[in-house]
């Protein structure tokens, strides 16, 4: 019965088609670029799938101010598609690697109506559910500092405010402690020198004989100077 069991069990796994699982496109999130220069864009993706024979790549372009997208390239059966009549029929070529998972694609001679939003999706059957990931180009004419940059240097000021007041707080401290330790010590030196005194004692009072007779002593010796 268990043998029996076992072998439907083996057949039914059989039968049953294999399960798509989630797809993970990256793409950058934005790019700068002069006017007349070439620029890469990466679309690579994740899946738990071999590299399927089948798969595919695409590629859509919203220009800045509209809510419309064209489609401006796709790879499918191991042979690429550009569209030959939108914006890019002249300047877009196929820079990928499939076979590794790479869709990227290079946009030559670029111009500022080039601006916009560029997306792409991928497809490696059984694995076909994803989200598509979408890269924003801007032209200048001159590159601006990354906002990267920036905020690299306002953190790095930031970081280094931090170390100098943690050090000024932590010298405070060490001249604050010096300072106490000083005045304990000379307390304690100032203390004990009072308890010495007072161990020793006031001086003993003087012997009223002995003063008396220091005192007529004092007075024969004057009278004798006065006879002379």
């Amino acid at each position: 019965m268990l043998t029996f069991l076992a072998l439907a069990s083996v057949v039914l796994l059989g039968i049953v088609p294999e399960q798509s699982q989630a797809i993970v496109i990256y793409t950058g999130w934005e790019r700068h670029a002069l006017v007349g220069s070439d620029i890469r864009l990466s679309c690579s993706f994740f899946s738990w799938r071999w590299t399927s024979e089948d798969v595919t790549f695409s590629w859509t372009y919203r220009p800045d101010g509209s809510r419309d997208s064209i489609s401006i390239f796709h790879y499918t059966g191991g042979a690429a598609y550009v569209d030959n009549k939108g914006p890019f029929r002249d300047r877009l070529e196929f820079v990928g690697n499939p076979g590794r998972r790479d869709g990227s694609i290079l946009l030559k001679n670029l111009d500022f109506n080039d601006n916009g939003t560029f997306t792409c999706d991928a497809k490696n059957p059984p694995d076909i559910v994803g989200r598509p990931s979408s890269v924003r180009l801007l032209v200048f004419e001159k590159v601006p500092i990354q906002a990267g940059v920036i905020t690299g240097a306002i953190i790095g000021v930031v970081l280094g405010l931090l170390v100098l007041i943690v050090v000024i707080y932590y010298l405070m401290r060490f001249l604050v402690a010096r300072r106490v330790f000083s005045l304990s010590v000379s307390k304690h030196g100032k203390k004990k020198k009072e308890g010495s005194q007072q161990r020793q004692g006031p001086a003993p009072p003087a012997d009223p004989s002995k003063v008396k007779a220091a005192a007529s002593e004092k007075k024969k010796q004057e009278s004798r100077k006065d006879k002379k």
